[in-house]
C-alpha cells in the first residue's frame, strides 16, 4: 500500500495517482484533494495540520494515563 506524499494517508492500489517526476521520483497522492493542494503548493492546510496534531494528542494522552496508573498503583501498594 503506498502512502500519500502529502497527507501522508495509506490507500489501496487501484485508487489513488502515481506521479513520475524527470528526475525518476515517484510520488503517491491518494486523491485529487491532495494533488490540487500539492501543486498550489499549500503546506498548512486544517485538514492535514488537524489529523497530525489528533495523533500526537493520542500518544501523549495514553503516555500520561499509564504514568497516571503506575503511580496510583504505587500508592495502593505502599498503603497496605
Amino acid at each position: 500500500m503506498p502512502k500519500c506524499v502529502y497527507c501522508g494517508n495509506m490507500y489501496e492500489v487501484p485508487g489513488g495517482l502515481t506521479r513520475v517526476m524527470n528526475d525518476g521520483r515517484i510520488q503517491y497522492l491518494c486523491s485529487s484533494k491532495c494533488r490540487k493542494n500539492m501543486l498550489m503548493k499549500r503546506r498548512k492546510v486544517r485538514w492535514i495540520t488537524k489529523s497530525d496534531q489528533t495523533k500526537e494528542d493520542v500518544n501523549i494522552k495514553k503516555e500520561k494515563d499509564s504514568m497516571r496508573e503506575a503511580v496510583a498503583e504505587e500508592k495502593a501498594s505502599k498503603k497496605k
